[in-house]
Protein backbone atom coordinates (compact mmCIF):
# COMPACT_ATOMS: atom_id res chain seq x y z
CA UNK A 1 0.00 0.00 0.00
CA UNK A 2 1.55 3.27 -0.87
CA UNK A 3 2.05 5.65 2.02
CA UNK A 4 0.48 9.43 1.59
CA UNK A 5 2.89 12.57 1.90
CA UNK A 6 1.29 13.08 5.46
CA UNK A 7 2.35 9.88 6.77
CA UNK A 8 5.50 10.02 5.44
CA UNK A 9 6.64 13.35 7.20
CA UNK A 10 5.18 12.37 10.10
CA UNK A 11 7.61 9.09 10.60
CA UNK A 12 10.13 11.63 9.18
CA UNK A 13 9.63 13.70 11.88
CA UNK A 14 9.65 10.95 14.36
CA UNK A 15 12.68 9.61 13.19
CA UNK A 16 14.53 12.44 12.98
CA UNK A 17 13.76 13.49 17.28
CA UNK A 18 15.27 9.64 18.32
CA UNK A 19 18.06 10.43 15.94
CA UNK A 20 18.78 13.71 17.97
CA UNK A 21 18.12 12.32 21.40
CA UNK A 22 20.32 9.27 20.63
CA UNK A 23 22.92 12.34 18.99
CA UNK A 24 23.14 14.65 22.48
CA UNK A 25 22.55 11.38 24.74
CA UNK A 26 19.37 13.29 26.33
CA UNK A 27 21.00 16.67 27.42
CA UNK A 28 18.89 19.04 25.05
CA UNK A 29 15.52 16.52 26.03
CA UNK A 30 12.53 19.13 27.72
CA UNK A 31 11.65 18.06 31.05
CA UNK A 32 8.59 15.79 31.14
CA UNK A 33 5.18 16.68 32.34
CA UNK A 34 4.23 16.75 36.07
CA UNK A 35 2.94 13.14 36.59
CA UNK A 36 4.48 11.86 33.45
CA UNK A 37 7.16 8.62 33.60
CA UNK A 38 10.52 8.40 32.61
CA UNK A 39 11.49 7.02 30.18
CA UNK A 40 13.43 4.01 30.80
CA UNK A 41 17.59 4.53 29.92
CA UNK A 42 18.75 2.66 26.72
CA UNK A 43 21.44 0.99 26.88
CA UNK A 44 24.72 2.17 24.87
CA UNK A 45 25.26 -0.87 23.85
CA UNK A 46 22.13 -2.34 22.44
CA UNK A 47 22.12 -2.33 18.69
CA UNK A 48 20.05 0.27 17.00
CA UNK A 49 16.82 -0.18 14.84
CA UNK A 50 17.65 -0.87 11.17
CA UNK A 51 15.83 2.25 8.88
CA UNK A 52 13.63 1.18 6.42
CA UNK A 53 14.21 1.82 3.01
CA UNK A 54 12.17 5.62 3.21
CA UNK A 55 14.19 6.77 6.01
CA UNK A 56 17.47 5.20 4.07
CA UNK A 57 16.62 7.87 1.11
CA UNK A 58 15.82 10.87 3.51
CA UNK A 59 19.26 10.30 4.80
CA UNK A 60 21.18 10.14 1.79
CA UNK A 61 18.57 13.61 0.34
CA UNK A 62 19.20 15.70 3.46
CA UNK A 63 22.47 17.17 3.24
CA UNK A 64 21.56 18.46 0.03
CA UNK A 65 18.04 19.80 1.45
CA UNK A 66 19.93 21.10 4.30
CA UNK A 67 22.34 22.94 2.19
CA UNK A 68 19.34 24.72 0.65
CA UNK A 69 18.04 26.00 3.70
CA UNK A 70 15.06 23.89 4.58
CA UNK A 71 13.96 22.79 7.97
CA UNK A 72 12.70 19.68 9.02
CA UNK A 73 9.21 20.05 8.13
CA UNK A 74 10.03 21.05 4.69
CA UNK A 75 12.63 18.25 4.39
CA UNK A 76 10.29 15.83 5.74
CA UNK A 77 7.67 17.24 3.26
CA UNK A 78 9.92 17.25 0.39
CA UNK A 79 11.76 13.64 0.41
CA UNK A 80 7.76 11.96 1.08
CA UNK A 81 6.85 13.56 -2.19
CA UNK A 82 9.73 12.16 -3.83
CA UNK A 83 9.64 8.77 -1.96
CA UNK A 84 6.04 8.67 -3.60
CA UNK A 85 7.03 9.37 -7.20
CA UNK A 86 9.93 7.19 -7.19
CA UNK A 87 9.36 4.14 -9.19
CA UNK A 88 9.91 0.35 -7.85
CA UNK A 89 12.98 0.77 -9.70
CA UNK A 90 14.29 3.82 -8.21
CA UNK A 91 13.77 2.94 -4.43
CA UNK A 92 15.63 -0.89 -5.18
CA UNK A 93 18.80 0.17 -4.33
CA UNK A 94 17.35 1.87 -0.85
CA UNK A 95 15.37 -1.30 -0.51
CA UNK A 96 18.41 -3.47 -0.47
CA UNK A 97 20.39 -1.36 1.84
CA UNK A 98 17.48 -1.19 4.36
CA UNK A 99 17.61 -5.08 3.48
CA UNK A 100 21.03 -5.35 4.27
CA UNK A 101 20.80 -3.24 8.05
CA UNK A 102 18.12 -5.64 9.11
CA UNK A 103 20.09 -8.63 8.49
CA UNK A 104 23.22 -6.92 10.17
CA UNK A 105 20.61 -5.27 12.79
CA UNK A 106 19.24 -10.00 13.68
CA UNK A 107 22.90 -10.98 13.94
CA UNK A 108 23.94 -8.10 16.05
CA UNK A 109 21.25 -8.33 17.86
CA UNK A 110 21.54 -12.20 18.67
CA UNK A 111 24.90 -11.51 20.29
CA UNK A 112 23.28 -8.57 22.40
CA UNK A 113 20.83 -11.05 24.09
CA UNK A 114 23.82 -13.69 24.53
CA UNK A 115 25.76 -11.25 26.02
CA UNK A 116 23.08 -10.08 28.25
CA UNK A 117 22.16 -13.39 29.28
CA UNK A 118 25.87 -14.39 29.93
CA UNK A 119 26.32 -10.62 31.93
CA UNK A 120 22.93 -11.61 34.17
CA UNK A 121 24.22 -15.18 34.60
CA UNK A 122 27.12 -13.68 36.12
CA UNK A 123 25.49 -10.86 38.18
CA UNK A 124 23.74 -14.14 39.45
CA UNK A 125 26.55 -16.13 40.62
CA UNK A 126 28.73 -13.32 42.38
CA UNK A 127 25.29 -12.37 44.12
CA UNK A 128 25.21 -16.16 45.44
CA UNK A 129 28.59 -16.36 46.15
CA UNK A 130 28.35 -13.03 47.90
CA UNK A 131 25.38 -14.24 50.40
CA UNK A 132 27.70 -17.46 51.22
CA UNK A 133 29.92 -14.93 52.47
CA UNK A 134 28.06 -12.88 54.18
CA UNK A 135 26.28 -16.14 55.63
CA UNK A 136 29.49 -17.62 56.96
CA UNK A 137 31.18 -14.61 58.17
CA UNK A 138 27.69 -13.70 60.36
CA UNK A 139 28.03 -17.63 61.94
CA UNK A 140 31.57 -16.62 62.72
CA UNK A 141 30.49 -13.77 64.85
CA UNK A 142 27.92 -15.78 65.80
CA UNK A 143 29.96 -17.72 67.68
CA UNK A 144 32.13 -15.27 68.92
CA UNK A 145 29.30 -13.84 70.39
CA UNK A 146 28.07 -17.37 72.28
CA UNK A 147 31.92 -18.14 73.32
CA UNK A 148 32.19 -14.60 74.84
CA UNK A 149 29.09 -14.32 76.79
CA UNK A 150 29.28 -18.31 78.11
CA UNK A 151 32.76 -16.77 79.83
CA UNK A 152 31.51 -13.35 80.95
CA UNK A 153 28.52 -15.62 82.29
CA UNK A 154 30.68 -18.02 83.85
CA UNK A 155 33.14 -15.85 85.11
CA UNK A 156 29.85 -13.28 86.91
CA UNK A 157 28.99 -17.15 88.22
CA UNK A 158 32.02 -17.76 89.65
CA UNK A 159 32.40 -13.98 91.08
CA UNK A 160 28.52 -14.45 92.93
CA UNK A 161 30.38 -17.62 94.51
CA UNK A 162 33.21 -15.93 95.88
CA UNK A 163 30.77 -12.97 97.48
CA UNK A 164 28.64 -15.57 99.40
CA UNK A 165 31.35 -17.60 100.57
CA UNK A 166 32.80 -14.40 101.89
CA UNK A 167 29.65 -13.06 103.59
CA UNK A 168 29.69 -16.31 105.31
CA UNK A 169 32.85 -15.99 106.36
CA UNK A 170 32.23 -12.64 107.80
CA UNK A 171 29.79 -13.74 109.96
CA UNK A 172 32.48 -15.79 111.52
CA UNK A 173 35.49 -15.22 111.26
CA UNK A 174 36.89 -18.13 112.87
CA UNK A 175 34.69 -20.38 110.50
CA UNK A 176 37.40 -22.25 108.15
CA UNK A 177 36.95 -20.39 104.54
CA UNK A 178 35.82 -22.56 101.42
CA UNK A 179 38.72 -23.12 99.36
CA UNK A 180 38.85 -22.38 95.60
CA UNK A 181 38.30 -24.53 92.47
CA UNK A 182 40.73 -25.35 90.28
CA UNK A 183 39.82 -22.74 88.03
CA UNK A 184 40.30 -19.83 91.00
CA UNK A 185 43.45 -21.51 91.78
CA UNK A 186 44.41 -20.90 88.66
CA UNK A 187 42.92 -17.73 87.82
CA UNK A 188 44.90 -16.23 90.51
CA UNK A 189 48.18 -17.47 89.22
CA UNK A 190 47.04 -16.74 85.49
CA UNK A 191 45.68 -13.09 86.45
CA UNK A 192 49.09 -12.39 88.10
CA UNK A 193 50.94 -13.20 85.02
CA UNK A 194 48.91 -11.58 82.36
CA UNK A 195 49.18 -8.09 84.96
CA UNK A 196 52.60 -8.37 84.73
CA UNK A 197 52.74 -8.67 80.55
CA UNK A 198 49.87 -6.08 79.94
CA UNK A 199 50.32 -3.37 82.53
CA UNK A 200 47.34 -1.13 82.74
CA UNK A 201 44.94 -3.94 81.50
CA UNK A 202 41.47 -3.71 82.46
CA UNK A 203 40.66 -5.90 85.16
CA UNK A 204 37.60 -7.35 82.92
CA UNK A 205 39.51 -7.58 80.28
CA UNK A 206 41.65 -9.78 82.77
CA UNK A 207 39.02 -11.96 83.65
CA UNK A 208 37.96 -12.73 80.04
CA UNK A 209 41.76 -13.57 78.84
CA UNK A 210 41.95 -15.64 81.95
CA UNK A 211 38.85 -18.05 81.00
CA UNK A 212 40.77 -18.14 77.70
CA UNK A 213 43.56 -19.65 78.84
CA UNK A 214 41.36 -21.81 80.73
CA UNK A 215 39.89 -23.58 78.01
CA UNK A 216 43.27 -24.13 76.28
CA UNK A 217 44.80 -25.92 78.61
CA UNK A 218 45.86 -29.55 77.86
CA UNK A 219 44.07 -32.15 80.25
CA UNK A 220 47.60 -32.75 81.89
CA UNK A 221 47.66 -29.29 82.73
CA UNK A 222 43.72 -29.35 84.04
CA UNK A 223 44.54 -32.20 86.31
CA UNK A 224 47.51 -30.90 88.24
CA UNK A 225 45.42 -28.09 88.62
CA UNK A 226 42.45 -30.20 89.90
CA UNK A 227 44.73 -32.01 92.39
CA UNK A 228 45.34 -28.50 94.13
CA UNK A 229 42.17 -27.86 94.67
CA UNK A 230 41.59 -31.52 95.67
CA UNK A 231 44.31 -30.89 98.42
CA UNK A 232 43.18 -27.81 99.37
CA UNK A 233 39.10 -29.28 99.47
CA UNK A 234 40.50 -32.16 101.91
CA UNK A 235 42.10 -29.54 104.26
CA UNK A 236 38.51 -27.47 104.60
CA UNK A 237 36.50 -30.69 105.38
CA UNK A 238 38.94 -31.09 108.29
CA UNK A 239 38.92 -28.13 109.74
CA UNK A 240 34.86 -27.73 108.86
CA UNK A 241 35.36 -30.81 111.19
CA UNK A 242 36.80 -29.54 113.81
CA UNK A 243 35.03 -26.25 113.47
CA UNK A 244 31.77 -27.99 113.66
CA UNK A 245 32.76 -30.54 117.49
CA UNK A 246 34.12 -27.08 118.86
CA UNK A 247 30.74 -25.17 117.78
CA UNK A 248 28.26 -28.22 119.03
CA UNK A 249 30.40 -28.34 122.28
CA UNK A 250 29.99 -24.53 122.95
CA UNK A 251 33.48 -23.57 122.96
CA UNK A 252 32.52 -21.28 120.15
CA UNK A 253 34.62 -20.08 117.32
CA UNK A 254 37.66 -19.07 119.71
CA UNK A 255 38.34 -22.78 120.25
CA UNK A 256 38.47 -23.49 116.77
CA UNK A 257 40.73 -20.95 115.77
CA UNK A 258 43.58 -22.67 116.58
CA UNK A 259 42.70 -25.97 114.59
CA UNK A 260 42.10 -23.88 111.52
CA UNK A 261 45.37 -21.84 112.35
CA UNK A 262 47.59 -24.96 112.49
CA UNK A 263 45.25 -26.11 108.98
CA UNK A 264 46.41 -23.17 107.12
CA UNK A 265 50.07 -23.56 108.07
CA UNK A 266 49.98 -26.84 106.56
Amino acid sequence: MQRTAKELLEQYLKFRQEADDDGDGGDNKKASKKGKKKKKEKDPSKPKQPMSAYFVYTQQRRAALVAEKKNVPEIGRITGEEWKAMSEAEKAPFEAAARKQREEYQVEMAAYRQRKQEEAACQEKEEEEQKKIMKQEALQLLKKKEKTDNIIKKTKEEQRKKKVGGAAAAADPNRPKKPASSFLLFSKEARRQLAEERPGVASSTLTALVSVKWKELGEAEKQAWNGKAAEAMAAYKRDMEEYTKAAASGGGGGDASPCTSSSASS
